[in-house]
């Protein structure tokens, strides 16, 4: 019989007997003097001597001694070649294991990347911004008018097979002309008035300066130097380390959960008030808004939001809240004279805003110089939609034609024909031109050559009022109240009409692909039928960014959806009274404007500190 246990002998004896024999000098002597594998031997045979809750302590007391900081010894540029394999969430968790850890983890040079993944970028101006509620302002209330003079009418079933241009070999119901100089009919620009500024109290003349139109270079962005050379350098005067660039990726994380959250505050640049206000009848708009856009100078890193009314006017309104904000929410300039009608559509970037208008033409102005550069005269209808890049400027029409010319310079290029109704909104993505029509389809055309490449038949099942564009991916906003996202190459997205959801999409004079007949979710490719509180109305103005989707609707509302998913994020009401005409946002807010004379702000970043934000 094996005797596991000595009920006899205690704990305490047996380590007061060990404790002996371990403090003896001649046992540690000889014991220190034995090989490592006779010492090795003896611990273990001390151990299996041990009640099991001694050996389980024991092995508590020794686990220090086999854990090995292997990160932390390394050489600080080795260590961040390894944590960048981390998430952002592994990464606050590293900072908190200990005081090298933190260092290691905090280090801008890991913020960095993951920053520049995204797109934040650091305001390198830090223009501090503080909060601002701007009082209601009133205009003069004007008749009501029920009509959109931003949208034209949709295709007529019952129109005549004449109005219809004759097919080509391909088969496509469409063509591009290329122009010549000739072919343009330039309006005349000396008689025209130039851009009025208004500072809050008297208008001050445009001065112009001697320099010609010219498109802004953009900057190089420069790599870090290697050291040693298969390694990145860890230089404390590096561009990397000069920014908080964890601060910057958290503080994008918090705004976009205020935006999953719903949590923002409400404010009005303008508005309709019972009393009427006449100074605000000096700088505001006096009737509806149909467009606007963000706009940061680059120079300053001023940000500025520019309107356009059927008052035949554009204005500038400051959103910097410099010098104590009192600055915030004043029309800093008044931009006229062109238009006879209203202005339907703007488009601002490079140094230069470009205009739409219902009396046809499109205009070009220098910011810096507030001088009109050019004007347009080509269109036979109101001009609905302008864009434009570093090349090319693209404008489009009632008149069922989409035109390109060269920019700034405004050469005629391509005069593309084939929509069977006006076309209502245009979107530039390098040399890609996405069109989309009241016929109920997107055709996608090539900028260098005017070609068209593809045609989206049937894209709702009703008119296209707005489009979105970024290859591959391209948003659309419908008369049949809904929206469409997907990608054009292989027909995965998703939509808020649980009947496009399960309609192919039509590619005219293209092969079919398993991939382009199915409607399912880019993220997790199941097919989405149900969508929850969808418009109720025409969905007016579209945009999306890296993680949602924004839309404007003549339901007077305006909603964030899951760029991923389509899931309905924030539902924003209360905001306006009348249809909305055109939305806009970036990393902070957003922005709305429509038949109400409302400018409405949205903002999520109220309470955070975001002058380092790069807008």
């Amino acid at each position: 019989m094996i005797i596991l246990a000595d009920e006899g002998f205690t704990d305490d004896e047996r380590i007061g007997v060990q404790n002996n024999l371990l403090l003896a000098p001649a046992a540690r002597d000889e014991l220190l003097g034995a090989s490592a594998q006779e010492r090795e031997e003896l611990a273990f045979a001390l151990l299996a001597s041990l009640p099991r809750c001694r050996v389980a302590n024991i092995q508590r007391r020794i686990a220090p001694l086999l854990q090995l900081d292997i990160v932390g010894l390394l050489p600080t540029e080795v260590a961040l070649q390894i944590l960048p394999h981390l998430s952002w969430q592994s990464l606050i968790s590293c900072s908190m294991v200990n005081r090298k850890w933190r260092v290691l983890a905090i280090d801008p040079v890991l913020w960095r990347p993951l920053c520049q993944l995204k797109g934040w970028e650091w305001n390198v101006s830090h223009i501090r911004s503080r909060e601002f509620e701007l009082d209601q302002m009133s205009t003069l209330d004007d008749a009501e008018d029920s009509d959109d003079e931003g949208m034209g009418d949709e295709e007529d079933a019952h129109a005549s097979l004449s109005l219809i241009p004759p097919q080509d070999d391909s088969g496509f119901l469409s063509m591009s002309i290329p122009l010549s100089n000739s072919d343009s009919l330039q309006s005349r620009t000396a008689s025209l008035a130039p851009a009025t500024y208004y500072d809050g109290s008297f208008p001050k003349p445009c001065v112009p300066s001697a320099s010609s139109c010219r498109t802004q270079r953009k900057r190089k962005v420069h790599a870090r130097h290697s050291a040693p050379a298969i390694l990145p350098a860890v230089d404390p005067s590096s561009s990397a380390r000069q920014y908080d660039y964890k601060l910057l990726f958290l503080t994008h994380v918090r705004l976009q959960n205020r935006v999953r959250d719903a949590s923002y505050r409400l404010s009005f640049l303008q508005s309709r008030a019972s009393l009427i206000n006449t100074a605000a009848l000096t700088i505001g708009h006096s009737n509806t808004i149909y467009c606007l856009q963000l706009y940061t100078y680059p120079e300053t890193g001023k940000q500025v939001l520019f309107t356009g009314s059927k008052d035949r006017t554009i204005r500038e309104w400051n959103l910097t809240q410099e010098n104590g904000g009192e600055r915030y929410g004043t029309v800093d300039r008044i931009i006229e004279g062109l238009h006879e009608c209203s202005v339907l559509s703007l488009c601002v970037g490079h140094g230069y805003i470009a205009s739409g208008s219902s009396d046809r033409r499109v205009g070009l102005w220098d910011l810096e110089r507030g001088e009109l550069c050019g004007a347009l005269l080509d269109h036979e209808d109101s001009v609905l939609c302008v864009r434009f890049d570093e090349t090319r400027l693209v404008s489009c029409s009632k008149d069922r034609t989409v035109r390109v010319y060269s920019f700034p310079s405004l050469e005629p290029q391509f005069l593309l024909q084939g929509h069977r109704a006006a076309v209502n909104a245009v979107s530039i993505c390098d040399n890609l031109i996405a069109s989309a029509s009241g016929d109920r389809s997107m055709r996608i055309w090539d900028a260098d050559t005017g070609a068209l490449l593809r045609i989206f038949e049937n894209h709702h099942s009703r008119g296209l009022a707005s489009i979105d564009f970024k290859y591959p991916m391209v948003l659309s906003g419908s008369s049949d109240k809904h929206l469409r996202f997907f990608n054009i190459v292989s027909g995965q997205g998703w939509s808020t009409s649980p009947d496009l959801d399960s309609t192919p999409v039509s590619l005219t004079g293209l092969p079919s692909s398993p991939q382009s007949a199915t409607r399912m979710c880019e993220a997790c490719g199941t097919v989405r039928r149900r969508r929850e509180n969808p418009h109720n109305d025409l969905v007016r103005s579209v945009a999306f960014g890296d993680e949602f989707v924004v839309s404007g609707s003549y339901d007077s509302t305006v909603k964030v959806w899951s760029r991923k998913t389509g899931a309905l994020v924030a539902d924003l009401t209360n905001g306006h009274s009348g249809r909305i005409f055109c939305v806009g946002f970036d990393h902070t807010k957003i922005v709305s404007c429509g038949e109400d004379q409302r400018i409405c702000i949205w903002d999520f970043s109220h309470g955070i500190d975001t002058s380092f934000i790069k807008l």
